[in-house]
């Protein structure tokens, strides 16, 4: 095979974005041609980016030397006044992970969304949004520079809003998509800070310049931590890092193929391949201070997350809380050092959770119901979709030899080794992760069903299940729609496996769930973690205190689950009856969006409004009093002005007298 040329690497982005143009200027009205335009155009991508990614794989395998792995292109973009902004690509292992994960994940969901959203009016529309959102996200992984990088990263935030509004006619849709845009811009201007520190101290926008500037001193102490600090805001706001996560649970209201996508593989990934590319400069901070702030945001956030998860019932809801808390486990790896660990977690993440997304739109497809409270004994009716469910569940839990295992394994062993504290928090959220995952998947396959009667899926209800049944005004509202149209349904029986556009993807992503783990195992010689560090040798004792601990916990969390949910010897409302305020707090979302209503209506509308007063009555106050002083003063001398030649006789005579009254007195002469 022809060696991979870095000119290729345009190739990537380049396919989506014609699909995006055609499909919004020509196929729009043609449906089925527009989705497969779009699923072809990310299917091209897919392979170029396994071409690049086996090029750099043969290189590792001959033991090429690290900078034989990394191959860059830089050109100028345009120049201003002496200064040049760049533009290029960079393609190294980390780049090639993230553009066959993006272009995977990608290609399954458009695949998946045909079933998904086979009657829905926008379903161009919606592909020529998935188009020009993968090129946003390959655009940002390619860049080999800030500048560029900020580019992609504003197209993910602007796509992410028009794919969560998609049902915009929704008033919870078109809400969500304002506060999930709202929200990240605020990491957003951290980012824009932070990089505008760093451009204006190092002169460049390249991530290697920047690199040998910081080594050199041109940036350091903590000047640098700074930078890095707010560098890392924008992958907080992205990646829906405590405090900015109150984005993303909202964020659901979007179509599930669009939650699968934003939420497993790209957008919300964002933030934490941000962190991993520009590591260098985290760690070069003294002390490693702006990794220690990386670690406890990410450390918190987890177990915050993760708390939330145990008590939600929106299946889509329990699925995000999820996403959250993993982001926050990739996060605290790259905070406590174990930089490989960290990226392999990313890797194995998108795989299970795009499944579990996905499979979660299979069951809402069938039942058109969110609230796992309706649901139950789905497992048999099901059965593809509950399988590879099984398979996602069983490795978000972290169970051997399960993908999502070996890579929390080692970040929970990096914690262990680093800070005793972060363990702790590690290893609670990893037993609530299991907890909750099993207590998900037995609330919705196993037991009796406890819904409405079920619509046939093949109905009037179309493809896309509950998500865009109505635009109630509210969820009660909605629900009672909803109630109403289930019952002319074909009751249980009605229940069905969706169609084999959606039940294919499922088995493909069951594959990496089961599998991608031993790719960094040791069972290969930690292959990924070492191609990921550019062919260094990886040698790391297995700690088998923190490996069968984790197993534990895992087991502890699922069998707890199962006590409770399955064989229903614990009740349920165990901790929830005695302490009723605790449950509704947490249900409540720790009243985070209170907090934030509070802050904006109180604080951020109370400042506007003192603002306003002191415009209208203080600055406009001043102007208007010196313009009603000079019309007043106007006015009065308007009157002198009578245009009769006598009286301006007699005021020159009076001059006069005044004048030679002033010389006497003063006894000068003329």
């Amino acid at each position: 095979m022809e060696s991979f040329s870095i000119e290729y690497l345009g190739l990537i982005p380049l396919f989506p974005l014609l699909a995006f143009v055609i499909i919004a200027l020509v196929t729009r009205p043609l449906k089925r041609l527009s989705a497969y335009l779009s699923i072809l155009a990310v299917f091209a991508s897919l392979l170029v980016s396994a071409w690049a990614l086996y090029s750099l794989v043969i290189a590792f395998l001959s033991h090429a030397s690290g900078e034989a792995l990394v191959k860059e292109l830089t050109v100028t973009w345009f120049s201003v006044g002496g200064v040049a902004l760049p533009a290029g690509l960079i393609l190294d292992p980390l780049t090639a992970m993230m553009l066959i994960v993006v272009t995977i994940v990608s290609f399954l969901v458009q695949v998946y969304s045909q079933g998904y959203m086979h009657d829905d009016p926008g379903y161009s529309k919606y592909f020529a949004f998935i188009s020009l959102f993968t090129t946003s996200m390959l655009i940002l992984v390619m860049a080999n520079n800030f500048l560029q990088l900020y580019i992609g990263w504003e197209l993910v935030g602007l796509c992410s809003y028009l794919l969560i509004g998609f049902w915009y006619h929704k008033p919870e849709a078109a809400a969500a998509a304002k506060k999930a845009f709202l929200t990240t811009r605020l990491g957003d201007l951290g980012l824009l800070v932070g990089i505008l520190i760093i451009y204006f101290t190092t002169h460049s926008f390249g991530f290697a310049e920047i690199e040998h500037e910081i080594k050199v001193g041109a940036l350091s102490g903590g000047l640098l931590t700074v930078a890095m600090v707010c560098v890392f805001l924008g992958a907080v706001g992205k990646s829906a890092q405590f405090p900015l996560h109150v984005w993303l649970p909202d964020a659901m209201e979007g179509p599930t193929p669009v939650s699968a996508l934003i939420h497993a593989a790209t957008m919300v990934a964002a933030g934490v391949y941000l962190v991993a590319r520009t590591f260098e400069m985290f760690a070069a901070s003294p002390d490693q201070q702006a990794l220690l702030v990386v670690a406890y945001v990410g450390g918190f956030t987890a177990i915050f997350a993760a708390s939330m998860g145990l008590v939600m019932n929106d299946i889509k809801k329990v699925m995000a809380y999820s996403t959250i808390s993993q982001l926050g486990y990739m996060m605290m790896g790259l905070g406590v050092g174990a930089y490989a660990a960290g990226v392999f977690h990313l890797f194995n993440h998108a795989f299970f959770k795009a499944l579990l997304f996905l499979g979660s739109g299979s069951v809402i497809h069938a039942v058109h119901d969110q609230d796992m409270r309706n649901m139950g004994g789905l497992g048999g009716k099901l059965k593809i979709t509950f399988v590879t469910m099984l398979f996602a569940s069983l490795a978000l839990a972290g169970i051997p030899p399960f993908s999502g295992f070996w890579s929390k394994d080692e970040i929970l062993a990096g914690a262990f080794e680093k800070d005793t504290l972060l363990y702790i928090i590690g290893a609670v959220a990893a037993f609530f992760t299991a907890f909750y995952i099993f207590r998900a998947m037995f609330m919705t396959f196993t037991g009796k069903y406890r819904g409405a009667p079920a619509h046939d899926s093949h109905g009037s209800a179309g493809g896309h299940g509950h998500d865009s049944v109505h635009a109630s005004a509210s969820p009660e509202d909605e629900l009672r729609a909803k109630v109403k149209e289930h019952a002319s349904g074909h009751g249980e029986h009605g229940i069905h496996e969706s169609p084999w556009v959606m039940t294919v993807p499922l088995i493909l992503l069951a594959i990496p769930s089961l599998l991608s783990g031993l790719l960094g195992s040791p069972f290969m010689g930690m292959a990924f973690q070492s191609f990921i560090e550019k062919g260094a040798e990886v040698h790391e004792e297995l700690n088998y205190t923190v490996m069968m601990s984790s197993i534990a916990i895992a087991v502890a969390g699922i069998l707890l689950s199962s006590l409770v949910y399955y064989f229903k010897i614990i009740p349920a409302n165990l901790i929830s009856r005695p302490l009723p305020w605790l449950h509704a707090f947490v249900l409540n979302k720790y009243a985070m969006d209170d907090l934030y209503g509070w802050i904006v209506n109180s604080v951020v509308l109370g400042a506007s409004r003192a603002a306003l007063w002191f415009d209208q009555y203080v600055v406009d106050g001043i102007v208007n009093g010196v313009a009603n002083l000079v019309g007043a003063a106007g006015g009065a001398l308007r009157k002198v002005e009578t245009g009769q030649i006598p009286n301006y006789g007699l005021a020159i005579f009076a001059g006069a007298v005044v004048i030679s009254a002033v010389l006497i007195i003063s006894g000068s002469t003329l």
